[in-house]
């Protein structure tokens, strides 16, 4: 049994302590809001984030740092990524050395360029940093839906450790050296996810989206690889898994959102509508500023780049992706013949 403080207490953080404590580990659920933390001592349930999963009485809800982090085996932060810097900013004092820190949140720090593993490895330079990412909708996570996913460290031995305390007979974990892969793909699929959601708003069908799904990989691994992720992460888990799951489900927030753009919303009544963080936007000009740092040609986040933040009708960006300049699939040779 691992001792684990769970920071964060919004959807994802209240699934996987459900899950955790089923694991058989002691597990505490630190959240900044007192009236959630209320709610959740009273209710044992996140009515509003994770209706009908029920929370084991023996679970520790608390607004005290210290008290999530003080001997704990891990700690899994699971803020929303706005909010990564300043959390781990507030839990410095508390992380011993070499204490496990496993974010779970996605994400790119637009001021920065930062992945959330390197923002907190900035904030907590003594913790060992670790990422865990797939196809893992909080809603059935929650509820024992089979779900596989990764996790990604620095070392084999912790990304073991990390491994054997999430598996179960319902989550399946594999292990990966790509912390940097992994956490690209996790924040770039929410901005292509906003591009899928906006052709569902439109009213475009399976063949839009099919098309934004395979070319939207295709830019994640273009400007991944660029920056020194492996290829075989944008074919797996945390690449085209989490692509096509946040793309295809209406669990999926950023999907959401993208749909109310399509309809005609603003970027920010979708938000609002939405009332939980899209990611995808947080991400999308991070992923614009890496375009043109690393040389990257991203269309579909360009695109999404101007309907959120230029008012571009969502229906000129989709003509414009389907206007540009041909191109080729596959690179041919000199045996290709004429």
């Amino acid at each position: 049994m691992a001792k684990i403080g769970i920071i964060g207490a919004g959807s994802w953080g209240i699934a996987l302590s459900a899950l955790l404590h089923h694991n058989g580990h002691e597990i505490a659920v630190w959240s900044a809001l007192k009236d959630e933390i209320d709610m959740l001592k009273q209710e044992h349930e996140h009515k509003s984030k994770l209706p009908g999963v029920k929370l084991a009485d023996s679970i520790v809800f608390t607004t005290e740092l210290s008290e999530a982090i003080d001997g704990k085996d891990v700690l899994v932060l699971a803020v929303p990524s706005p909010f990564t810097r300043e959390t781990a900013h507030n839990m410095k004092s508390c992380v011993a050395d070499g204490q496990i820190v496993v974010n779970v949140a996605k994400g790119i720090e637009e001021s920065t360029m930062m992945t959330l593993s390197q923002v907190i490895e900035e904030e907590l330079p003594q913790a060992e940093v670790a990422v865990l990412s797939g196809p893992s909708h909080a809603e059935e996570v929650g509820r024992g839906i089979p779900t596989t996913i990764v996790v990604g460290a620095r070392t084999k031995a912790i990304a073991e450790y990390i491994q054997n305390i999430f598996m179960s007979d319902v989550f399946r974990v594999y292990t990966s050296p790509d912390v940097l892969g992994i956490e690209l793909g996790a924040a770039l699929k929410n901005v292509v996810a906003l591009a899928a959601g906006i052709a569902d708003g439109l009213g475009y069908g399976d063949n839009t989206k099919a098309a934004l799904i395979t070319r939207g990989i295709t830019e994640i691994a273009r400007l991944g690889m660029e920056m020194g992720g492996k290829f075989e992460t944008f074919c797996g888990l945390s690449g085209i898994g989490d692509l096509i799951v946040t793309c295809a489900s209406m669990h999926s927030r950023n999907r959401r959102a993208g749909i109310l753009i399509g309809q005609g919303k603003t970027m920010e009544e979708a938000m609002k509508e939405v009332n939980m963080v899209v990611e995808g936007v947080f991400s999308a000009k991070a992923a614009m500023k890496l375009a043109q740092k690393y040389h990257v040609e991203l269309p579909i986040i360009e695109q999404v780049n101007e309907v959120l933040f230029q008012g571009k009708p969502a229906a000129a960006a989709v003509k414009d992706l389907m206007i540009r300049d041909k191109k080729i699939e596959i690179a041919h040779d000199a045996q290709w013949e004429a």
